[in-house]
Order: C-alpha cells, then sequence, then structure tokens
C-alpha cells in the first residue's frame, strides 16, 4: 500500500496504521482521511488481519486539523460552501445505513475491533476520530480536547450524539462547552479511555490487539461489534430478536465448535472466523 501520510504494517495478526506526520503532530488532512480510511478498508479485508491499532507517530496522536485546511475555510466562503456540498445527505439510503454515514462511521462497519492508540495528545477532529473507535487506549501523561469552542466551531462529526453515549451528558457538555484540556487520569475516570504506562505504550497496546486476535473468535467479534453498534438505533425488543438470530446461527459456525473444542482441550484456540 503506498501512502505519504499514514504507516501501514501487518505483526502478529494486527494491522497497525500511523498517522505519520510528527512534525505537525500529525495534524489531519485530505490526504491523511483518504489513507486512514483506505488501510482501515484494507485490513478489513484482509484474512491475515483481526485487530486493527491506529496510532500516532513521534509524540503525540493528532493536533486536529491542520492550520492550513482551517484557514482556507475561514477566509475563502467558496471553500466552506464545497465542505456543505460534500456533506452526506442525512435522508438519503436505508434508514439503519445512514446512521453510518459521515467522516468516521464506516469505522463502525468494519466487522474487526478498532483500537485507538492515543500516545499523546490529541484534540478536535483527531479526537472525533478515536471516538468512532471501539477502544481507546491511552498513555499516562497524554492529554485531549475538544478545542472546537475555542475555535469559534461546534461538536463536529455527530460527536453531541457520540459523546454523552459514552460519558453521560454532563461530562459530555463540560468537554464540549469548555474546550479545556483533559488529562488522561481524568479521561479514564470519565470512561472515556483505559489507561497504559507511558513507558512501552505501543508495545502494550499492541498486546491489547494480539490478546484479541489470538483468543477470541473473528467471527463473534464481527456479530458482537455489529450487534452493540446497531443496538444504539434499536429497540431492546428489536436487539433481542437480532441476538438470538445470531445465537442460532452462531451454533452452526466453525469457530463455536472450536471454541467448545479448545476449552475442554486445554489448548490454545485456532479460529478460523468461519
Amino acid at each position: 500500500m503506498k501512502t505519504t501520510e499514514i504507516l501501514y504494517d501487518i505483526r502478529d495478526g494486527v494491522a497497525t496504521i500511523t498517522l505519520n506526520r510528527p512534525d505537525k503532530l500529525n495534524a489531519w488532512t485530505r490526504t491523511m482521511a483518504d489513507e486512514v480510511r483506505a488501510a482501515v478498508q484494507a485490513a478489513g479485508g484482509d484474512e491475515r488481519v483481526r485487530a486493527i491499532v491506529v496510532t500516532g507517530a513521534g509524540r503525540g496522536f493528532c493536533a486536529g486539523a491542520d492550520m492550513n485546511l482551517l484557514g482556507a475555510l475561514a477566509a475563502d466562503d467558496s471553500v466552506a460552501k464545497r465542505a456543505r456540498d460534500e456533506a452526506p445527505d442525512a435522508d438519503s439510503g436505508d434508514e439503519l445505513a445512514r446512521n453510518y454515514q459521515g467522516s468516521f462511521g464506516y469505522l463502525m462497519r468494519v466487522g474487526k475491533p478498532i483500537i485507538a492508540a492515543i500516545n499523546g495528545p490529541v484534540a478536535g477532529i483527531g479526537l472525533c476520530f478515536t471516538l468512532y473507535c471501539d477502544l481507546r487506549l491511552m498513555a499516562v501523561g497524554a492529554k485531549l480536547t475538544t478545542a472546537f469552542a475555542r475555535r469559534g466551531l461546534v461538536a463536529e462529526h455527530g460527536i453531541s450524539w457520540l459523546l454523552p453515549r459514552l460519558v453521560g451528558p454532563m461530562h459530555a457538555l463540560d468537554l464540549l462547552l469548555s474546550a479545556r484540556t483533559v488529562g488522561a487520569a481524568e479521561a479514564a475516570q470519565m470512561g472515556l479511555a483505559r489507561l497504559l504506562p507511558q513507558e512501552g505504550f505501543a508495545e502494550a497496546a499492541h498486546a491489547v490487539a494480539v490478546e484479541l486476535a489470538q483468543s477470541s473468535s473473528p467471527r463473534s467479534m464481527g456479530v458482537i461489534k455489529r450487534q452493540l453498534h446497531d443496538s444504539m438505533f434499536q429497540s431492546l425488543a428489536q436487539a433481542v430478536q437480532v441476538a438470538d438470530r445470531e445465537m442460532f446461527e452462531s451454533f452452526g459456525s466453525e469457530d463455536f465448535r472450536e471454541g467448545i473444542a479448545h476449552f475442554v482441550e486445554k489448548r490454545p484456540p485456532a479460529f478460523t472466523g468461519r
């Protein structure tokens, strides 16, 4: 995969995507957005990959949108108009699918766990990206901010809906209205991230992904991820109906038979994902 603003690597069943503009604190650009999306989708379709990690090169995860991009929006009304025209139509597509439109909804539809390994500062659109990931691991000492209110902006990319569901309405309003800087310990206390030591953070985050890749059924993880995200748009009755259907389908899968066999035989699993 040829890229200019990210790095892509596969090891131990884990695809690692590294935002790679360290001199700019990995500030987000259109090119980076396109390359990350292509890499995530490639990993999603690669049978060698069972978990995906996204992290940042250098001392930060992502400082938010590149200021050149924001400057262009501020200086030229035609750029802002083009951005509005390119935004997805919330009324297009079927009822469930349209909930996954937008900049980062695709992350929720990839049938593999996606882990944001937040190695350093993360702000604005970079933080939005991590909220769409399935797990957030944060290095002790790392910091985050929504940033938007201090730039004359709003709660972007659907986080006005997503953030309260992750940390509750009061924490969400605090983070969004104040745009204050929050340390990793407070983020963990809110339930927004899981703390890992700063020293050896990259390998510790990789180990979390490897544990998923080697110990959990790929088929089960894909179904469970879809169940959880879809349930946010369903009633309890609908979620139970889906769970019952998926449970009976799982009884006929190779991974169910292997899940029983490896437990009885007291050996590591050899799941196929089928």
